[in-house]
């Protein structure tokens, strides 16, 4: 997995942050790991600047002001990455709901059988998430419906957060004109990329809710991404 480096975006991930870093190091011995941290109470930049002592120059720390979202962390990751020159850069979740034995599934689907995008997908065969109520697992489920039917992708999984972009995939998108912040910014990025006619490619992935900290899902990050969507789909129509 060369030339490869996973994002993690935190807030209040201090339970989770020792134990996913070393299991995200354990699949590979070339694997950098970004770190953008939005100035956390519970101290985990602290923790992280513990645990870069034993993995010198393979885990990288960027501490922002105050929490500003999911999106704008990944913007932050993803510029910080193009700039040093990575070639496969990793969106995911630092709560262990994304496996990290399925890294080298999303790089596989990029690396060796072409696609420019591989997404960690919960619903490409049937529905793969474990501890989630019913409720949500619905919500989620035919909220990825709804974005398909609005946006005419091809994508099962359109709220996914665990992906795998090569890097020109982030350069021939406008970073600094994402919109949208929570959910939305996974549909916002896969759509930008799928009207780009980049390859994408759904690995299925089993979806393990978390067991430490707290969830960030909220109602306002579920109401831009339901109703952001129409509005993301009719100014695609008047951009070339």
């Amino acid at each position: 997995m060369k030339d490869t480096v996973v994002i993690i975006p935190t807030y209040n991930e201090i339970e989770n942050i020792e134990a996913i870093v070393k299991a995200v190091f354990s699949q590979s011995d070339s694997i950098h790991v970004l770190i953008v941290d939005d100035n956390s109470p519970d101290l985990t930049a602290i923790k992280v600047k513990e645990l870069q002592v034993g993995f010198p120059k393979r885990l990288f720390l960027e501490v922002r002001k105050e929490k500003s979202g999911l999106g704008t962390a990944y913007i932050h990751g993803f510029k910080w990455c193009l700039n040093k020159g990575y070639k496969y850069i990793f969106e995911m979740d630092a709560d262990f709901s994304h496996d990290p034995k399925d890294l080298i599934k999303l790089y596989k689907a990029c690396d060796v059988e072409g696609a420019d995008l591989s997404i960690g997908s919960r619903y490409v065969q049937g529905v793969n998430v474990v501890n989630w109520p019913m409720n949500r697992v619905l919500m989620s489920y035919f909220a990825s419906k709804y974005v398909r039917i609005i946006t005419g992708m091809r994508i099962h999984d359109t709220t996914a957060g665990f992906v795998c972009y090569k890097r020109e995939v982030l350069e021939a998108i406008n970073l600094d004109a994402i919109k949208f912040i929570g959910y939305a910014f996974q549909i916002e990025m896969k759509f930008k990329a799928y009207l780009k006619k980049f390859k994408i490619k759904e690995v299925p992935v089993i979806f393990t809710d978390r067991t430490k900290g707290e969830s960030k899902l909220s109602s306002g990050i579920i109401s831009e991404a339901v109703f952001g969507v129409i509005s993301m789909k009719l100014k695609s129509f008047f951009k070339k």
